[in-house]
């Protein structure tokens, strides 16, 4: 009987115990399910929207403003659009201060840890805890650049979660110095200026290994707060910090205490800033436009080499805009445009207005305007090549070019006959109209598009007098191709796209020119074109000691004034009228565009040796027999303005040549 009580309480005993453990082994299982759970709900929290990690060569593009900073043949720059971002550097090329004034500042166990300081974390946090507030960060330099390159700035549990786990993968794909060279390369420094290179360039104009001690620890103690750092005249935070990283160098043996000491109290000055160059915006604009047809895609950092000669944008500015404030307001031009290329195609300068702060439309390449009589240019062009040539006779009458149209001088008077080179030299407006009505208005449009005008023309009777709308690039480029002895002269502004870290992205390449004019042709053009300067309605274009052609042009009511003149060497185009297309005060192509190209030409000529135009003066090298063969034309043509005629025949391109 005690024997089965005793075995009934054991039993009882036991079946408490098992459930107890049973009930332990459940609350032990739904704490580990519970956790689990909670942990799995955390992990997808913390990491569900964590961003892929670009690959190493991506991150030097990722998340770029875009940036084109533009710099001339020899390096310089010119003018910066967007954030500065400088050449890449590598830090083993650096001296040795450089690189540890920043690991001194941000993260001095850079070369021990995996990506995340875990000590340097707790470290902060209970630092921050004693605070209340925010007094020191734990970020290691490898989370700075995960912070900067791939998440959003928000300071959250996830965001620097995931830091932490972006920052431990891109240890295990890139190396410590590539690592280090990324944040150099891409951190923020304030005033738009972005890694040491531009910082150095900025603050200090210079080189990052020429910066001193004092000047290095300055840069490395922006990243903290740049913007607010350097808005302050007195620097007070910037050096407070500045001392702090002088004090760390010491403690980890990279300075003496002398050295910092002396760093601390050497004066912070900075280089004047380099404000953008306000001549340069329009050709700033331009050169963004081009980009956009030269590459499928813009570089966000693209260094790009431009031909503009700095020196002949300023001489080219000047002379528009003097002779504008002289005498243009009074005469009712209140705007103008320029543009200067070389015989080799580079575009030298170009000016698309006075003041691009008013107006961003660029006139010299963007207005399309009549451009009047400087467009006789290639209707004679198109007459010497059907074989007439510059003692060719014509009359100049009233006469009804085409039905219903009868074309009148600028003088309202008729001279009769005339040689077709005093007719281009003093701008009569029968003459050209007869001329495209003999040779054809369809090849007087063809020699246009031919010599480089790219803009849309109609044949009609009046394309001889410029009624058609072209732009002053356009006209320039044209007239390139006497200057050039018949070659099409194909201008270029950039010359090479490089992005920061010396990848070549472009490089223009030089081709042969496609021929457009026989050498005749050029010869006869240069000498009308140059007679028109020398004894015609272009006399203010001429500039001593040059050999100098061109053509003036004014359109009805003179709303447009032109001058497009060139040497051997150089070509170039001035526009003068009003954006709202309002007519001037009598304002001719052969006044005040005569004055600007000869005053901005004076300038820019004086980097260049005279050479001779091709068919200017070319009776020069004729012989005794050739002469008197040429000279009895000219008195046979003499002798037909004596007559004059009511009509003259046209001399054979034979009986010319004899």
């Amino acid at each position: 009987m005690v024997t089965t009580y005793r075995a009934d309480i054991e039993q009882a005993r036991r079946t408490r115990l098992r459930r107890r453990r049973a009930t332990f082994v459940a609350l032990i299982l739904t704490l580990t399910i519970g956790a689990l759970i909670s942990g799995v709900l955390l992990w997808r929290y913390l990491f569900s929207d964590l961003p892929v990690l670009p690959q190493p060569e991506e991150l030097w593009e990722v998340n770029r403003e875009v940036s084109i900073e533009l710099v001339d043949m020899d390096g310089t720059r010119l003018l910066q659009r967007g954030p500065l971002y400088g050449e890449a550097v590598n830090p083993e090329d650096l001296p040795d201060y450089i690189v540890q004034a920043f690991i001194a500042a941000e993260d001095r166990r850079f070369y021990e840890h995996d990506g995340a300081d875990f000590f340097a974390i707790f470290r902060a946090a209970f630092a921050n805890w004693r605070a209340g507030t925010t007094v020191q960060g734990g970020s290691t330099l490898t989370q700075q650049v995960i912070k900067n390159l791939v998440l959003t700035p928000e300071q959250t549990l996830r965001r620097k979660a995931q830091e932490v786990r972006l920052a431990m993968q891109l240890e295990g794909r890139m190396s410590k110095n590539e690592i280090l060279s990324l944040y150099l390369n891409r951190i923020f420094l304030g005033n738009r200026s972005f890694g040491i290179d531009a910082a150095a360039e900025t603050y200090f104009g210079k080189e990052p290994e020429d910066l001193t001690l004092a000047e290095v620890t300055f840069i490395a103690a922006l990243p903290k707060a740049p913007s607010r750092m350097v808005a302050d005249p007195d620097l007070v935070d910037a050096r407070e910090r500045q001392r702090y990283i002088l004090s760390q160098m010491v403690n980890e043996g990279f300075i003496t205490l002398e050295e910092a000491q002396a760093a601390s109290e050497e004066p912070i000055e900075f280089v004047p800033g380099q404000s953008d160059n306000p001549l340069l915006e329009h050709v700033a604009d331009y050169v963004h436009d081009e980009l956009e047809q030269l590459l499928p895609e813009i570089p966000p950092d693209a260094v790009v080499t431009i031909t503009i000669d700095l020196a002949a944008q300023e001489a080219a500015h000047a002379a528009l805009q003097e002779t504008i404030e002289s005498e243009g307001h009074d005469r009712g031009a209140r705007n103008g445009a320029a543009m200067v290329m070389g015989a080799d195609g580079r575009i030298l300068a170009m000016v698309g207005g006075l003041d691009y702060a008013q107006s961003q439309f660029n006139r010299a390449t963007q207005a399309m305007r009549q451009p009047g009589s400087s467009f006789k240019a290639f209707v004679y062009a198109a007459a010497m090549e059907s074989g007439l040539h510059p003692y060719t006779v014509r009359v100049d009458e009233h006469r009804e070019v085409a039905r219903d149209w009868s074309p009148r001088n600028y003088t309202g008077r008729y001279v009769g006959p005339v040689r077709l080179r005093d007719a281009l030299a003093n701008s009569i407006n029968t003459v050209a109209a007869q001329l495209t009505m003999e040779v054809g208005a369809d090849n007087v449009v063809e020699m246009a598009h031919r010599l480089g005008v790219g803009t849309d023309l109609e044949p009609y009777p009046s394309i001889a007098l410029g009624s058609d709308e072209t732009t002053l690039f356009d006209l320039v480029r044209a007239y390139g191709a006497f200057a050039r002895n018949g070659d099409r002269l194909d201008p270029f502004l950039i010359q090479r796209v490089e992005n920061t870290r010396g990848d070549v992205i472009y490089e223009r390449t030089n081709y042969p020119p496609a021929r457009v004019l026989n050498e005749r042709v050029v010869e006869d053009m240069n000498e009308m074109l140059g007679r028109v300067v020398t004894r015609g309605s272009g006399r203010r274009a001429l500039i001593d000691g040059w050999t100098v052609a061109g053509k003036t042009g004014t359109t009805q009511n003179w709303r447009d004034a032109w001058f497009i003149g060139y040497t051997s060497q150089v070509i170039a185009g001035v526009w003068l009228g009003n954006d709202e297309n309002e007519p001037m005060e009598r304002v001719t192509g052969g006044s005040l565009p005569a004055q600007v190209w000869h005053d901005m030409m004076s300038d820019i000529l004086q980097g260049y040796t005279p050479t001779p135009l091709p068919g200017i003066g070319r009776r020069d090298n004729l012989s005794d027999e050739q002469l008197a063969r040429v000279d009895f034309y000219n008195e046979l043509g003499d002798a037909f303005l004596a007559a004059q005629p009511t009509q003259v025949a046209v001399l054979s391109s034979q009986q010319a040549r004899q």
